[in-house]
Parts: C-alpha cells; structure tokens; sequence
C-alpha cells in the first residue's frame, strides 16, 4: 500500500529513464514523449548544457537563503528581462506560485502605490491558475474548488471573448484582468486577438493592470518565447513555471517598472525563491533555447504538426477539429477520450488530455519532423480503428 496520497490519478507506467524525445519504463518499453511532463521538460530530458550547468552548481553551492546575493539569480533575471517587456523578475518554485505572486503585486500596486484600494481581478471561464486557495479560485472551472470552501473573496469570472460582459463586470474596486493567451488546461481554446487588444484598451482606460498567465504558453512553446508576442500587446505583469527550468521546479513572476515601487522588501518572500541549483537550471534553459532558436523551431514544427494532423485525420466521424499554435496542440473529439489516451500509451506515444474529450499534444520544441511523422502515424491508427469500431456498432 503506498504512503501517499491518492491525488493523482496515475497512469500504470513506471518511468525510469529519459533522453530527448524518448521516456523508458522499467520494464524497458520506449515511449515517444508528447506531453514534456505537461509542457516542462521543452528542451526534451536530460539536455546537455542544462545537465551540465546543474552538475556545475552541485559541486559549489546548493541553498544560502535570499539574505544573501545570489549571482545564479541575477544572471538568470537579466536573461528573462532582456529577452521581454519586463523589467523585475520575481523567482518562486511553481506556476501557482507564481500567478500568486502576480494577484499580490497587483493588490499592493494599487493599495500601496496608487492609494486606492481596489483589490478584484477578473479572470476567465475555463482557465487555469493553480490549486493554491487564491490560485484555485481564480481558476474559471468549478471542478478544482469543490470541497475547499469559502474560498476568498476578490476574483471575478466572464466568458472569454466577451468584450461586454468583461465591461460590465468592471467596477471601482477592479485591479487587474487576468488571462491565459490559450486556455490549454481548458481545452486548448485561443484568445480572439481582437479581444486582447480591447482588453489592452480597456485597462490603459480604466487604470487596470493585464496579467498574463504564460505558466503553459511562455517559453518558447507557442513559436514565440512569450505568447503575448503574438498578438502585439504587452502585459503589465506575466507568469512563467513550466518549461522554465527544464524540469527543474521553478517559477517566475514578472513585471514592468512602475510595479516595482509595490514590492518592498519584506513584503513577500519565499524561502526557496531562486536557489542557486534553481537560476543555474533557468539560465542554462534560456541559454539553450536562445542557441538552438527553440521558439522559431517550435513554430515550423507546431505548423508542420498541425498540418499533418489535419491531412490524417480528415474525414474521420470522431474528430471534430484540430487546434493550437505551436507545439501546444489540442485534438478535439466526439467523446472522451480516456481509452484513446490508453491506447496511445500501449502502442508507445505518450499524450495527455485537455478536458474530457480533448488530446492534448506538447512535444519538446526540438522535437524532429521524424519525430512528428511517427507520432501522427500511430494517433490515426489509433483514431482510425476507433472511427471504425463505432461505425461497426451502429
């Protein structure tokens, strides 16, 4: 009987061993990766110079608390803002984290800085912002809060691309609207471009601040480093984890100039915020995707990925769209998708689900056309039989 907590509903694979595009189980079966331990390891596993760098740091120095500069730290932050609209970054160990640290910084901004109180941040139906008791209540899907009430006061909720009932929902006490560019956890579901833009519009108007949730999109996995470099807009304050430390548990907060006055010393904080072991893994990460033009390759690879996979799977009854940007790929089906899920484990390719009836694919960003032609192949086999099972049954 194991000792932890059933939180997880694992899959009944035991993985032991990883190399780029490829994940071993011990019993020896390969699997091709397309889930990246959901969009985390995008340089794929075990990458050289992100190797290397950890092994560096572990011969010198592990942990000596934020009292103390930490040149990982600095090193790190300046990669994050010369390559953005930022300008501060803030260092935690999780995306929930992160996005926590974003809804802080916004409420102290206008508490402390602008002086007036307000506190609300509206966010979106069927995103996703963490499981903390903050994060979780800013998320937009009933599903995570059941059981956890009260939870606290000061999020609102609005249908994505509704530009009206997001106007309505502004009120005096309003601080920040908060978003995902893609709603990856939701279904893989794009933000209307036209609507980012009013949303740009509308807190320059109304002196709100825009956070973007890039926990998921940022780090070169939409074909930019940042998602919101799509769309010709700059968030006030945006959210990074995930692909960050390749592998490694890290998350960032960052921030434009004027919000930096917000955040004085003591007034938030993390024991393990940057460790030496943490930054070295981050620069080296950026370091890598800057070399190897990981975003750029993410793009051609999202293109080809997409193409292919609507030239295979047109026409099937049980498909009903395919979607995405980047190597973030959603294929939206008829029905659940769980016993698919299983069937493209036991043939060797690994995915993960986005909402009950949608494959969700997230490659690593070098990943190869090889690569991409052998993962395509076997999901329309797998689909295909599926399509004709239920054909047989009617």
């Amino acid at each position: 009987m194991s000792s932890l907590f059933p939180t997880f509903a694992r899959y009944p694979i035991t993985l032991v061993k990883g190399k780029g595009s490829r994940l071993w189980d011990d019993q020896g079966k390969e699997y091709l990766d397309f889930m990246t331990g959901i969009a985390v390891t995008s340089l794929g596993h075990v990458p050289e110079r992100v190797k290397n760098a950890l092994v560096s740091q572990l011969d010198q120095l592990w942990h000596v608390s934020n009292l103390f500069y930490n040149p990982n730290q600095e090193k790190a932050a300046k990669l994050l803002t010369d390559n953005s609209c930022a300008d501060a970054v803030f260092f935690c160990n999780s995306g929930a984290e992160a996005n926590e640290a974003a809804i802080k910084l916004a409420r102290r901004y206008h508490q402390k800085v602008l002086g007036n109180g307000r506190y609300e941040i509206i966010t979106f139906t069927r995103s996703f912002h963490g499981r903390t008791l903050a994060t979780l209540t800013a998320t937009g899907q009933d599903k995570v809060k059941e059981g956890f009430l009260p939870l606290p006061e000061g999020f609102v909720h609005v249908p994505l691309n509704d530009l009206a009932a997001l106007e309505a929902a502004v009120n005096d006490k309003t601080a920040a609207i908060m978003l995902e560019l893609i709603q990856a956890e939701g279904g893989v579901h794009e933000v209307d471009p036209a609507f980012l833009r009013a949303v740009r519009e509308l807190c320059d108007r109304q002196g709100l601040l825009l956070i973007v949730d890039e926990i998921q999109t940022g780090m070169g996995r939409t074909g930019k480093m940042f998602a919101y470099e799509h769309y010709g807009i700059e968030p006030d304050i945006f959210t990074l984890a995930k692909g960050i430390g390749s592998g490694f548990p890290v998350g960032a907060m960052l921030a434009k100039a004027p919000l930096i006055p917000a955040f004085t010393a003591g007034s938030h904080g993390s024991t393990f915020s940057g460790t030496p072991i943490a930054t070295a893994a981050v620069a080296a990460t950026i370091e890598t995707m800057l070399l190897e033009q990981a975003p750029e390759r993410a793009a051609a690879s999202g293109e080809l990925l997409i193409g292919k996979l609507k030239e295979a799977l047109n026409g099937l009854p049980n498909v009903v769209e395919v979607r995405g940007k980047g190597l973030l790929v959603g294929i939206e089906c008829a029905g659940p998708v769980a016993d698919i899920v299983a069937a493209l484990q036991h043939r060797g390719l690994l995915v993960i689900t986005a909402g009950p009836n949608v494959l969700r694919l997230l490659p690593n960003l070098l990943v190869t056309a090889e690569e991409i032609e052998e993962a395509v192949a076997i999901i329309a086999a797998v689909l295909s039989e599926q399509a004709a099972a239920l054909s047989a049954k009617q």
